[in-house]
Order: structure tokens, then sequence, then C-alpha cells
């Protein structure tokens, strides 16, 4: 059983966990497979379904860490989907695969959440910041930052993988490698050492078999239910309900995907429960007293355009209350960055000292410590230099000191989040405080330099891109060469897995960026002809794209306006006289969620991204609306100060209540859950810390992982309709006709019809949770 050290609890907002005296647990390490068998293992259907699955897992990763700023590890379950998969491919007279082939697909397969992290945490600053979010610089930042991990990481194996076995735990990776020897197939269990082996072996595998069952399941339960609510318009997505005077601006409301309520599940109550107590903040405290008190004002209140009488909820918030929520989470970020100063030097010193005290690799190393030769490092990391310095994409054009950066700040953070990883587990590995420590170092250097223009602001987001995503895969890539060193799998072709896997899922989360943002992109038509466009300032020409381009095929010319005052940047679509026609306003991070035909958008919120943006623009243009952000800053203050995590409490603040609300259901479903376990175990004299691995790898959290998966999915799929002309005019017709005919779509009770499916939704995950429902046979007995 998997523990949990109560020495080093899990992250308060998680993103996702001389010679060297011999140590005698590595040195009488015998693995699952001993290193004298031959077994399959790197072969081509392994590696393709790993590097599938890892796409799917990272589309759906991306979705989440733009809806709520966090990701789920993909490990564990593409484990048990690949053996589902293949077990049930050995049942038509193929071959089962082996333990070794399993983990190449959960290696291939863990890539692409690390890469979705990454991206989805900076890339969007870029839209933020006003300039276009090409795709060329997403996908270098992608690709740059995830080779740069994993090649990195390459020489620190034998360090901290080998050397530290039994000091570093690395406890996802050491229970991805108990999901995979507990479900060995019988060509695995015959040449197994006989330590490792088990008297219970048909119990586990069907055990095993059964997680595979709920994980499909979910995926099914939770695209069916994405798909008839988003794509069919079967009931309301986001029931609201608005109060009235005496507690005018007051609101409360939910988006009831399947997605935030597994993520909610799997976060657990705490971290739920404070991440909605910020979204309660904003809702039913801030936007009532600013209403209140800013009613009967005339005129606008800037950074504010339009009165506040006139402002609903939505309205404040997208003036008023986002900068308060920046400021919080920039200021969690922070402090949560300072509080892990220690743990992330006492990592840089052991990472460091753990290289100096490595001597190469042995001649004639067995087969399970052999790794990719270090002359591929050397010319890789090379090779990424040069393409950093040559492509204009990234700014940094023949420019030795940012190229530099990026190599300094990457080998310091992957050596970091390897270690940190080892000792506290993905979910503690705090990479967006070191994401926030390179930007801050960045700016700095950039000041002092004199580098302030708008260029340089993009030169500073891709040096914290590529450092994001580089930190990311070199934690996850430690975790899977954990898991290959416990099961006995051959480094190097487990690194050529990774490396597969990540590039793959680099070459197409950038499409997939670009799509949610193009897909919920509303043009605002514009009504102020004495604004004008600098000649010099016109850029490419561009079509107005999705049901919108329907009703105008005219070409237009893109003009990105930063406001002087420091508001948000403006993207517009200009006439050939220069004149604004669209005002474009993006899918992610936008605040006009109605088209002029009525017809609503989905938006994505993407707070770390905002993070990062405020941080950029913070230092090196000095242009913010200092007051709001001041008094976000404060909340955190006030928060810690209260014993409270302010950073989830931040994060709560910034995002629309709809969105807190559902995780914190999810919370609640995991809280009795776990009430049911500790009634199951109270004879069992378990501490807490068993408690928690027992309610972590419990059918709920499978179920949960499906529900994420199979409506973010989804999700992306309704969003990529939204592009093509004809389906997304087909799918406004569904909508009109359901708002004519649909109680649970439109009416006086839609909102309370809306929540019938989603309680529906909770049950089965309260049931699953508890073993009432898709339970093993073996568990049943």
């Amino acid at each position: 059983m998997t523990t949990v050290g109560t020495e080093n609890p899990p992250q308060e907002y998680p993103d996702i966990v001389g010679a060297r005296p011999t140590n005698p647990l590595a040195a009488n390490f015998k693995p699952f497979i001993p290193a004298s068998v031959q077994l399959p293992e790197l072969t081509w259907p392994h590696l393709i379904t790993g590097t599938l699955l890892g796409m799917v897992f990272g589309a759906s990763s991306l979705y989440l860490v733009l809806k709520v700023g966090l990701t789920v590890s993909a490990s564990i379950p593409v484990a048990v989907i690949s053996i589902t998969i293949f077990r049930l491919v050995s049942k038509f007279g193929f071959r089962d695969a082996n333990i070794l082939q399993n983990n190449i697909v959960q290696t291939a397969g863990s890539a692409g959440e690390s890469i979705a992290f990454g991206l989805g945490v900076t890339m969007p600053a870029i839209l933020i910041l006003g300039f276009d979010l090409e795709i060329a610089r997403v996908m270098l930042v992608a690709v740059l930052g995830g080779l740069l991990g994993i090649l990195m990481m390459i020489p620190l194996r034998r360090a901290l993988i080998v050397a530290e076995h039994g000091i570093l735990k690395y406890p996802e990776g050491t229970a991805c490698a108990e999901v995979l020897k507990a479900a060995a197939s019988k060509e695995s269990l015959a040449v197994a050492d006989k330590t490792h082996t088990t008297a219970n072996a048909q119990i586990v595998n069907e055990e095993a078999a059964s997680g595979g069952k709920v994980i499909f399941s979910g995926f099914g339960i939770g695209f069916l239910y994405q798909a008839a609510m988003g794509a069919f318009r079967m009931w309301k997505d986001t029931p609201t309900k608005i109060f009235g005077a005496p507690f005018k601006g007051g609101s409360i409301s939910a988006t009831i995907e399947p997605a935030l309520l597994g993520v909610g599940y799997i976060i657990g109550p705490r971290i739920a429960s404070i991440m909605c107590a910020g979204g309660v903040l904003s809702y039913l405290v801030l936007i009532p007293a600013i209403k209140f008190f800013g009613e009967h004002a005339t005129m606008p209140i800037a950074p504010g355009t339009i009165p506040i009488s006139e402002m609903g909820p939505d309205d404040i918030r997208g003036a008023y209350i986002l900068y308060i929520g920046a400021g919080a989470v920039a200021a969690g970020g922070i402090i949560s960055l300072f509080r892990s100063i220690p743990t992330i030097w006492g990592g840089l010193k052991g990472g460091l000292a753990d290289l100096r005290g490595h001597h190469g690799p042995r001649e004639h190393a067995p087969r399970t410590d052999r790794d990719l030769s270090m002359r591929v490092v050397i010319i890789g990391c090379l090779a990424i230099i040069a393409v950093i310095m040559a492509v204009p994409q990234m700014h940094l054009r023949g420019n030795l000191l940012g190229a530099s950066l990026i190599v300094v700040f990457g080998f310091l953070f992957v050596t970091v989040s390897s270690r940190l990883t080892g000792e506290i587990g993905s979910s503690s590995n705090p990479i967006s405080g070191m994401t926030v420590a390179t930007l801050l170092l960045t700016c700095l250097v950039f000041l002092i330099i004199g580098w302030t223009t708008p260029n340089y602001f993009v030169t500073a987001l891709s040096i914290g891109g590529i450092v994001c995503i580089a930190a990311s895969n070199g934690g996850t890539t430690s975790q899977d060469l954990k898991t290959g060193f416990l099961v006995g799998s051959t480094p190097k072709f487990q690194q050529i897995a990774i490396l597969f896997g990540a590039l793959a899922s680099a070459l197409t989360l950038g499409f997939v960026l670009l799509f949610l943002n193009n897909a919920y992109t509303v043009y605002v038509p514009m009504t102020t002809p004495e604004l004008r466009a600098p000649a010099s300032e016109m850029g490419r020409p561009e079509k107005v794209r999705g049901l919108q381009g329907l009703s105008d095929q005219n070409t237009y010319r893109a003009w990105q306006r930063t406001d002087p005052e420091g508001g948000p940047a403006q993207r517009y679509l200009v006439n050939n006289e220069g004149v604004p026609v669209y005002l474009v306003d993006p899918g992610i991070n936008g605040t006009h969620k109605v088209r002029p035909d009525g017809s609503t958008v989905t938006k994505f919120d993407a707070p770390k991204a905002t993070l990062m943006s405020y941080i950029i623009k913070g230092i090196l243009s000095r242009k913010l609306p200092w007051a709001l952000v001041l008094l976000g800053a404060m909340i955190a203050i006030v928060l810690e100060m209260s014993g409270i995590p302010s950073l989830a409490f931040a994060v709560g603040v910034y995002l629309p209540l709809a969105s807190s609300s559902p995780i914190f259901i999810g919370g609640m479903v995991r809280l009795l859950v776990d009430r049911y376990l500790r009634v199951k175990f109270r004879h069992g004299n378990l501490s807490e810390a068993e408690l928690t691995a027992e309610g972590d790898k419990s059918p709920g959290v499978l179920l949960a992982s499906g529900y994420i998966a199979g409506g973010a999915i989804t999700g992306i799929v309704i969003a990529a309709k939204e592009l093509v002309g004809p389906l997304a005019a087909m799918g406004q017709r569904i909508e009109e006709w359901q708002m004519a005919h649909n109680p649970f779509l439109n009416g006086p009770s839609a909102d309370l019809l809306a929540l019938l499916p989603f309680a529906v939704l909770c049950a089965l995950l309260y049931l699953v949770g508890r073993d009432v429902l898709l339970v093993a046979r073996a568990r049943a007995r």
C-alpha cells in the first residue's frame, strides 16, 4: 500500500508531486523482472498506444488547466487502460502485453500531461499581453521545453533513482509500479523474481481489470453527459441564481461539467472548499459591495467603462474583480514560492551533490542500467540552444543571454523538480513557483539592462514557458524512470519512449490550444470611428472565423493595441483605412460571452497564465490598475496571517464561482466516501496517511479520472465544431429548438431541472467510490 508522508503534506494548490556512501537498499534491490531476462519491451504497437493515450490525456489536461489552473496525473490511468486494452486483445488470439510493454505505454502516455500543464500555464499569457498566439511559437516552446526536461534528466537517473532508492520515495512512480506488478501477465510472472510474486495473483489481476472497466465507464459517462449538455443542449450547462434587493449584485452558479466534478473528487475536500470560498468572497461579498457603493455613481469608475448601476455581476467581475483576483493569485504565488525556497534549495544542493558523485556508466552495464549516451544529451542541448537563437518566433535571434538563461534555469529547475518529486511527490512539486521565480529573475535582468519594450514581454514569457515545461517534464520523467527501476525496465527504452511521447504531444497540443481559443472567440462590432490603427501597426490579412464568418466573408487586417493607461490589451480587425470593424475577444481570458446574434460561448479563465502575464507586465511596463491589484495582494496576506493557504483561495477569487462550485461538490462527494472508508477500516488501526492512501486508490478516483478525460475530450470536440461554419450553424439551430421546447434548458424551472442529471452524476461517483457499483469480483468476495 502506498502511503503519504505527513511530514510532506500536499501542496496548498497542487499543479499536478566526494563519492556518496553505498546505499544498502539500492545495493540489495532486485527488480520485478531481473536484468538477465530479455522480454519484448520497446515495440511499435505499445509505443504508439502510449503516444495516442498521452495525446488524449494531454488534451484533457490542457482543457483543465485553462479552466481551473491544474492538471491530474495520467500515469496510473494510462497504465490501467493499457493493461485492459491488451488483455482484451489477447482474448482474440493476440499476444498479451508483458509488464515491460505496459510500462512503455504509461511512460509515453504520461508525457502529454506535463507538456499540457506547461503550455496552459504560460502560453495563454501571450494573448493577455496583447500578442497573437502563433502556432509556430507555441509548438517551439512545447518541443524545446519537453526535450530539455527529458535530456537533462538522463544524467541524473543513476544519482536520483538508483543511488537514492529507499531515500527518495517517488510516491506516484512507486504506486504505478504496484499497479503494473499487480496485473502482470502470465509471461511476466513466469520470469519474475520470486520475491515479488504473490499468492493472490488471480485476485489482483481481477481488481486491475475492474480498474480498467471503471475508467472506461467514467470516460463513457463523461463523454455522453458532456455531449448531451454541450452539443445537443439537453439541459442548461450553468444554472444561475442572481439575487435582487437588498442583496443586489450577489449571485450563485455552477458549471455542471463532469471534468470539474472529477477534479474536486481527486483534489479532496480541503482544497476544494478553500478554492470555492474564494469564489464566495468574489460573488457574495465583493461584487455586492461594489454594487452597493457604486450604484449611485453617474460616471464610469476606472478601469470600468460603464457606470456600475448598469453592470451585472459578470460586468463587475470583468471590470474590477479580475484585477483583485489576479493580485491575490500573484501574491499567493510569490508567498508560495518563498515558502518553498528552503525545499527548492535543499533539492538543488542534493541534486548537484548527486550529480558530482556520479561516475558515469560502467563497462558492460546490465540491461536495467543502460541509459541513452551522454553524446545524445550534449548534442541535444546544443541543438536546443542553436534553435532558440536562430528562430524568429522566440524573439531571441542571436541573443546569447536569453538562450543562456533558458539553459541555466532549465538545468536548475529540472534538478530541483526531479528531486522534489522523489521527496514529496508530484502533487506537492511547486512547478508554478519555479516558473514565477524564473519570470521574476528574467524580468529583473531585462529591467536592469533596459529590455522593456513589448517584444521582450514575449521573450520573457518564452523563457518561462520552456523552463516550466522542462521542470514539469523532468518531474514526470523521474516518476516514470522510478516505475521502470522497480519493474525492471531498460532505462534507454523508457527515455526513447518519453522523448517520442513528448514530441508527439508537443506538436499536437499547440493546435488544441489554438482550437480552444479560436472556437470561442467573439467578434464584437465596433462603433468608434474616431479610433484609427497606424499603418505601421496593421498586421496580416485575416477573416472572421467560425459561426460569425458565415455572415461576413470580408478580409481585414489585424491590429494589436495596448492601452497606454495600463488596461487590458486589445486586438481589432480593421479595414484598409485602419478603422476598427471588430474587437476580437479571445476564447482564453476573454470577457464577451455572447455573440451579436445572442448565442452564448464558453470562455477559459486561465488563472495561472494571468498570473504570469501580470508579473511580466507589472515589472517591465509598470502599467497596471495597482489599487485593485494591491487589494487582492492584501487578501492573500490576510489569509496567510490567518493560517489559511492563500494560493488556492486566490485562484477561487479569480475564477468564476461557476467553475469552483462543482469542484467543491466533487470534494464533498469525496468527503462522504472517505467517511465511509474510515468506518470500513475502523478496526485496522490505520493512520491518517494510510486512510488517505486508501481513498486515493479507491475506484472513485479512477471513475473521476474517466469523468475528466471524457468530459474534457468532448469539450474539445465541441470547440472544434464551432470552427466549422455549417456545424456551428447546425448547433445554433439545435439550441434554438431546445430553447423553444425544452424546459430543462429554458423556462422558469430550468436552473433547478438542470441539476437533476448532475445529481445522477454525483450519485454514480459516490456509489462507485463506496464499492457499490462496478466492483471487482475479487473485492466483492
